[in-house]
């Protein structure tokens, strides 16, 4: 070895080099991001307030990545209180360890920064992300979170020339930790203030509804262009009717499934969904347009300041937007309009969704069902002298441990793995009560919302197939009505007061997954539960170890180290990769003191 030439060792050790950072870059790109969470104050509908921003911004940053995309955010926790962020629809597949909610995550202490990494595997499409403690997304906190095609993988229209996100969501002038002492007092939340545009006020185009000062969102677009917009509402409890003047909404995309393409005047967008829309700039432009969304299923005279308001600007308009808005559907006591219009959001069987192959590959219509749960929500009520609201007469409390962790470490006593599958005749009670999923079972869940308000309903780790919905009481002969074929996947569905909606799950991606409704005042006082998928022959291949960085809490508390700042964003090699890095560092090395 010592007759190695200069140049033999030196190609040699480059070599090594470069395997070295091949294998860096070889799997799957990282994209990184960092968080920093606090208050500031602005004023979204002219009056100062405090709010929950990222990096000094409200709302934060779109997070953009790619289908397989290992995501990195280091989040410092800024404020106050303990502080989560959860990924909306995003499957976190493997690895429920970085959902970030509290049947999962112990949450990040005040002053602390905690890492999350995952990977968006086998997805494609428009989410958003939000704190998920406390009440804390009605002060903020909130951002889109994109999933793109890889390239080789067609998509089922024209590359658009543009791509834009919008965050709709009502509003209250009061922070969170105001609207939380008014839920904990027993009380209603009332009417919000307002309904805000990217975290922006109305556009004034009622001098009587909207004061002066108020900053609005612009979208500047070009004639003769196609865009991709994808809308989210990110609000507290208020279903959203979203539509642009004089324009179609052309319905491509929702939560990662495309749609069967239809041109809508306007969509109701309820709280959680997200959905995408191509959008051509076709009009000529003689002034600005509105863009608008509006509360709906309310008193549009006394809910009229609740009104999102924006403007698309063409760049070769000639005058402001002037006039009334376009008109909402005129239902309020009528919710046929809406329901049928939800039926009409239906799968793409034929496009490529994240892999390449039709999305419709997978017959959902032909499995048989393993598992049935009715889960019933009714109006709040009172459980040992608080008011509660409730999933089959259970109002779920969250353990000082969570539950994944709980398992992980086999403390006993922390949850109840009882959940019924028809709802509770007798008195309401409150538990840590949890479904007990099979692994690859395939589960059927009727949303029964026997409550006068909508409610939106989310599972993480999953998108869930929407097979029905109806008025009235669901009961088996229901099923007739099922659409077996082209049922949209997504992971948010709405569920009309006094109504009924299905869903069938895959239980295939093994964790603890948070079934919430996403109604931030009922899930807040205990409208949700958790679903647990167990592998009965544990390995890496359907659940991920837990992660070198997990925080501890509650019963295992005294396993928390102090927190290690010069560890935070640092990149995670495991498994057989971290053994390749490091013998090929050893060979550097190596090397390195023969050349010496």
């Amino acid at each position: 070895m010592a007759s190695l030439s200069f140049h033999s060792v030196s190609l040699l050790f480059f070599t090594c080099i470069f395997l070295l950072v091949s294998f860096c870059f070889a799997e799957d790109p990282f994209v990184n991001y960092e968080f920093e969470v606090s208050y500031i104050t602005a004023s979204p509908l002219g009056v100062p307030q405090q709010v929950i921003a990222i990096n000094g911004k409200f709302p934060g940053p779109t997070i953009n990545s790619t289908t397989n995309n290992n995501v990195v955010v280091n989040v410092r926790n800024k404020l106050d209180e303990n502080l989560l962020m959860t990924w909306a629809g995003i499957q976190q597949r493997r690895s429920s360890w970085q959902d970030g909610v509290l049947g999962t995550n112990c949450p990040i202490p005040p002053k602390w920064n905690w890492t999350y990494q995952f990977q968006v595997k086998d997805q494609i499409g428009s989410f958003f992300y939000f704190p998920s403690l406390n009440f804390q997304r009605a002060s903020g906190g909130f951002g889109g979170f994109i999933i793109n095609n890889r390239e080789v993988i067609p998509i089922p229209f024209a590359t658009p020339d543009g791509d834009i996100t919008i965050l709709i969501g009502d509003w209250y002038i009061r922070n969170h930790t105001a609207l939380r002492r008014t839920l904990e007092a027993g009380r209603d939340l009332g009417m919000p203030d307002g309904v805000l545009i990217n975290g922006k006020g109305p556009f004034r185009y009622n001098t009587t509804h909207v004061p002066e000062g108020i900053d609005y969102e612009t979208i500047n677009v070009k004639p003769g262009k196609t865009y991709r917009i994808r809308v989210s509402n990110v609000g507290v409890s208020t279903s959203l009717n979203f539509r642009i003047q004089n324009h179609n909404l052309l319905l491509a995309e929702t939560e990662g499934s495309y749609t069967v393409q239809q041109n809508y005047t306007n969509l109701d967008i309820h709280v959680g969904q997200s959905y995408s829309f191509l959008l051509t700039t076709d009009q000529n432009a003689s002034t600005d347009y509105y863009i608008v969304a509006s509360a709906r299923f309310v008193n549009e005279s006394l809910w009229q300041r609740v009104t999102g308001v924006g403007i698309l600007h063409y760049s070769n308009s000639k005058g402001k937007a002037s006039g009334p808005l376009p008109d909402p559907p005129q239902d309020q006591f009528d919710k046929t309009y809406s329901m049928n219009q939800a039926r009409t959001i239906r799968w793409n069987v034929s496009a490529s969704g994240a892999r390449p192959n039709p999305q419709g590959s997978f017959r959902y219509g032909g499995i048989n069902v393993t598992e049935l749960y009715v889960l019933k929500n009714k109006p709040p009520v009172t459980i040992n002298g608080k008011r509660r609201t409730t999933l089959s007469g259970i109002s779920f409390v969250n353990p000082s441990t969570p539950i994944r962790l709980a398992d992980q470490y086999k403390l006993k006593g922390v949850y109840k793995l009882d959940f019924p599958n028809m709802p509770l005749t007798g008195p309401p009670r409150m538990e840590t009560s949890i479904i007990n999923g099979t692994f690859r079972g395939f589960m059927e869940i009727i949303l029964q919302n026997n409550d006068t308000k909508m409610q939106s309903y989310h599972m993480d780790g999953y998108a869930f197939f929407v097979v029905g919905m109806d008025f009235g009481d669901w009961t088996n002969a229901s099923r007739g009505t099922y659409n077996k074929w082209d049922g949209i996947a997504r992971s948010t569905i709405q569920v009309f007061p006094g109504a009924w909606t299905a869903i069938l799950i895959s239980l295939d991606n093994v964790g603890v997954w948070n079934l919430r409704t996403e109604n931030l005042d009922s899930w807040y006082l205990g409208q949700e539960t958790y679903v647990k998928i167990v592998n009965p022959e544990p390995t890496n291949k359907t659940e991920l170890p837990i992660p070198d960085n997990a925080l501890f809490c509650g019963a295992l508390s005294k396993l928390q180290k102090p927190e290690d700042i010069s560890s935070a964003t640092s990149i995670t090699f495991t498994g057989n990769g971290s053994k390749l890095f490091f013998t090929l560092l050893l060979m550097i090395f190596s090397l390195a003191s023969i050349f010496q």
